[in-house]
């Protein structure tokens, strides 16, 4: 399906990249999901009031809602590909993250709704009649919502959408409760009337709480996007992979990495160079490396360039003290920045301590316990000390 939406209605449609393909890509998407949506809507609404079964017609108004959440997606499309401009220099991208609470809100409020009324009909029970083509219409519902779910998350993950990825987590919960339904009318063909009355209802309220937890779910995953997350694995293993590719880059620390919605992502990060080296190879290394990223990565980066000794063998000496000194502590401890400050009286020992946050120890104990240890190894050693909590 994908492919075949691709070839009809999309030039270069594998080029996801592409910010106009991935426009036209969420514009194919989004418009199939109303249409199919709608199509889904006109069928159970029909079938629920000819059969008189309160929870098809609350999967028919579910799919109305999911119809009004891909017009959501739509618009958010558009408007995110608008480009930056004064008020907004990191441009539009980032409207996906609200499209995506938008639609988690449409989920739950159908999920509320669904439970007032399956317990309205569990107190007020009718015996169902079973009709054939209530069996092919919920039969037919799955596949469609089973297509959907896939396309979304397919196209979704190629082009970065939370919002599609979002409408895809919604797609595959509204399967499962279809299915609910379905078996409930199968159900009735088996039952007795007096057993047969309470599927039903019972169902639509197992079907409302499969569409609340994916509503809930899809909150929190948008919730997360616009707080801001921690990078992923992949994104930091290919700054580093890079960064490495270069023996005059020495090391990399206090990388931040911001994400400003799918293909605007921003990073500053420290990468440690020879300080004796010539000042303008090594800033020319890191340029290059600047350049990379953006280009393979699409990572508009930012790297400061952190000069160090590495032929002093005093330091040398020093620095692995420390990080063995530090490690006694908590093997994850790692140090960088390092320098030494010798004065008439004492010397300073300068550098930055990378701890993780599930480090029990807050941030001025370890710096007192660090800090100890060193000046009671050598009383004129005084340390200090910056946190990284990483």
């Amino acid at each position: 399906m994908e492919r075949l939406l691709g070839k009809l209605f999309i030039k270069d449609f594998e080029n996801y990249g592409n910010p106009i393909v991935r426009r036209a890509w969420g514009t194919v998407v989004s418009v199939f999901g109303i249409v199919m949506n709608l199509l889904l809507f006109a069928g159970k609404f029909i079938v629920g009031t000819l059969t008189g079964s309160i929870s098809i017609r609350a999967d028919a108004v579910n799919n109305l809602s999911d119809a009004a959440a891909s017009i959501v997606t739509l618009i958010s499309f558009k408007i995110s590909a608008k480009p930056a401009d004064r008020a907004h220099p990191f441009g539009h991208a980032r409207i996906e993250y609200v499209a995506s609470m938008i639609v988690s809100f449409f989920i739950l409020f159908i999920g509320v709704d669904l439970v007032r009324d399956a317990f309205g009909k569990l107190f007020t029970p009718v015996v169902p009649v079973f009709r054939l083509v209530a069996v092919i219409v919920l039969s037919v519902s799955v596949l469609c919502k089973l297509l959907m779910a896939f396309l979304n998350r397919r196209v979704g993950k190629h082009i970065d959408s939370d919002v599609m990825r979002a409408t895809a987590a919604d797609s595959f919960s509204d399967a499962a409760a279809t299915s609910a339904v379905l078996v409930a009318n199968l159900l009735g063909l088996i039952l007795p009337d007096a057993a047969s009355q309470y599927v039903d209802p019972i169902m639509g309220i197992l079907v409302a709480g499969l569409v609340f937890v994916a509503g809930l779910r899809v909150l929190n995953d948008t919730k997360n996007s616009i707080l801001g997350e921690a990078p992923t694995e992949e994104t930091v293993a290919a700054i580093r992979r890079i960064v490495g590719e270069y023996p005059a880059a020495l090391g990399i620390h206090d990388l931040v990495v911001h994400n400003y919605g799918p293909g605007k992502t921003l990073a500053s990060l420290h990468v440690e160079v020879d300080g004796k080296a010539d000042m303008f190879y090594s800033h020319d290394v890191i340029d290059l490396i600047e350049r990379r990223l953006a280009e393979e990565e699409h990572i508009i980066a930012t790297i400061h360039m952190d000069p160090i000794i590495t032929d002093d063998p005093k330091v040398d000496e020093w620095r692995e003290r420390i990080i063995q000194m530090v490690q006694a502590f908590d093997k994850r401890l790692q140090i960088h920045d390092f320098r030494m400050v010798p004065g008439l009286t004492h010397t300073n020992l300068i550098f930055d301590i990378a701890a993780p946050f599930e480090l029990k120890m807050s941030d001025d104990e370890l710096i007192r316990a660090v800090s100890s240890v060193i000046h009671a190894v050598n009383g004129k050693h005084f340390a200090v000390i910056t946190i990284d909590r990483v």
